[in-house]
Formats: C-alpha cells, structure tokens, sequence
C-alpha cells in the first residue's frame, strides 16, 4: 500500500495521529466559541443586518477553506515548496510593498495591514510569516557550507530581511516585525549560525525593539497600559482591564457557556483578539488550561 503514494508525498501513516485529533478538537471548540462570544455584536451591528449568525456563517466558510487549502498542501511534495520558496518570498514582499501604494491599502485604526479584494481583504503580513519560513530554511540549506561566513552566508539573508522589516514598520505592524524576526534568527541558528554571532544578534534585536517601543508614544502607551491597565481603565487599560475582569468571574469553572456578560458590548474584539478571556469566563480557568493543553 505505501509504494502506491507517490515519491515526495507522505503516507497517511506517518501522520501524528494525536495531532490531528487536537487540531480538529481545537477547530469543533473555535467554531462553537466565535458563535457564543459573537452573538451580541452580530445583533447589534448594522452590517450583519443584525443576523446572530454572521460571524459563526463567515468563520465557518474560512474554515472550509482553509481546510481544503490544508489538504491540497498536504498533496504537494516538500521538493516543490523548497524551489518555490524564493518566488513566494519574493511574492510576500510584493504585496507588502503595495500595502503601500495609494488607494490599494486599507487603513484601520492607523495601521495599512490590509488589501482589499472586493468583499474580502488579505493580510499580507500573515502569508509573509509562511513565506519566511520557506525561504529561510531553504536558505540555510543553499548556503550551509558558508553559514559560518558572516559575509558570505548571512549578510544576504540580513539585507533581505532588513527591507521585510521596513515594509512592516511602515505599515505599521510591530508585532509581525517581532515574529517574522524571530523566526528568521531561529532557523538561522538552527541552520549552523556562530553561536557568538548568535548572541551577539540577540542583544542587538534586543536594543533594537526597546529603541522602537521608546521612540514611539503609541507603543510605550501600549506597554504601561499592558503593566498597569488599572491605571487607566477607561483609557490604554480599557480592554485588558476588562479582559482580566471576564477571566476573574469565570473562576474555576465558568459562569456557563453563552452566559458572559463581557462579551455584550463591553470587551472590544471579544470573538477575535481576546476570545480566550470570553472562554475563561464561560468555561472557567478548567477550560481555559483544557485549551492550552489540546
């Protein structure tokens, strides 16, 4: 039977069955969630034509998508990704780039993360953090013999990155910067890097993120207010505040699923960003470890 899958493609077999398992677990928990924490909005708002099942009807349509977009993947052999990482790499920072071109940007809240694309957007950022991975790793593979030459084997992947990171600050998106760059520096290190350029990486990207939180008042107000969010509840602090609120009613078990009271307008993004402190309060702190556990 396993002679019959074609080269490149792995057995059904050679799946972790467990993760799977969890994965679809996750998935089954997720759809009931947005539907329990989203409710009251979806009533609420004159987008949805105040249809109670908006968001679970949407999230479940991206789901299956996402899904069938999993199974093509799972089809396609591991060389193929390898030869087209740098293409798709090159594709990510395109459309990074044309985040920024007038007209083609979406702006939300100050930030150009997203394209439009008719009655859907795309975030260009979240397809990069795919891309980089590909690339680097396919990077380090190309360049193994030469990964303990700073000129030769990292400089080029540092000056590539380096316009990556301009394009997101310029969005901005500080945390997509955070991610992208720590992967980039993991698979590096993973990929051979001197252990002393290493650290000495990490003690620059270090100073680096501490000089871009400080020269900005948006993200030092982000900071304080993540510290001390009690300390303007109705300001910087009002939506961890309330986030940290809807975890100390639920306690140990919950006050029941669909009975927050948080998520009735009161918790800002209560079915997306901060679904998991609409969870701590319907399922308690059981459910939210039973979360962390799957």
């Amino acid at each position: 039977m396993l002679r019959s899958i074609s080269p490149g493609r792995a057995p059904l077999a050679e799946y972790d069955s467990g993760v799977l398992w969890a994965a679809l677990l996750l998935l089954t928990f997720g759809m009931v969630m947005v539907y329990s924490s989203s409710i009251a909005m979806a009533e609420a708002s004159k987008f949805t034509g105040g249809k109670s099942a908006y968001f679970l009807e949407r999230h479940a349509l991206f789901l299956a998508a996402s899904l069938f977009a999993g199974m093509v993947a799972f089809q396609v052999p591991m060389r193929f990704w390898q030869q087209a990482a740098p293409w798709l790499f090159v594709l990510g920072v395109a459309l990074l780039a044309l985040l920024l071109a007038p007209g083609l940007g979406r702006e939300v809240n100050g930030a150009r993360r997203w394209l439009s694309l008719g009655p859907a957007t795309l975030q260009p950022s979240e397809f990069m953090k795919l891309f980089v991975v590909l690339y680097a790793a396919d990077y380090t593979v190309r360049k193994l013999a030469l990964m303990h030459s700073f000129k030769r084997g990292l400089l080029p992947m540092f000056a590539v990155m380096l316009v990556v990171g301009w394009l997101l600050l310029r969005e901005p998106d500080f945390g997509a910067f955070v991610v992208i760059t720590a992967i980039t520096t993991g698979i590096l290190f993973l990929g051979g890097m001197n252990g002393k350029w290493f650290g000495g990486l990490l003690v620059m990207m270090a100073a680096g993120f501490v000089g871009l939180v400080l020269s900005s008042p948006y993200r030092m107000q982000r900071i304080f207010g993540f510290m001390d969010p009690w300390s303007d509840p109705f300001g910087r602090g009002y939506q961890l505040s309330h986030a940290l609120i809807a975890f100390g009613r639920g306690e140990w078990f919950g006050v029941g699923l669909g009975a927050s009271v948080e998520k009735l307008l009161y918790l800002p993004e209560a079915h997306t960003d901060f679904l998991l402190a609409v969870i701590g309060e319907e399922l308690g702190f059981a459910g939210v470890i039973a979360v962390i556990a799957l």
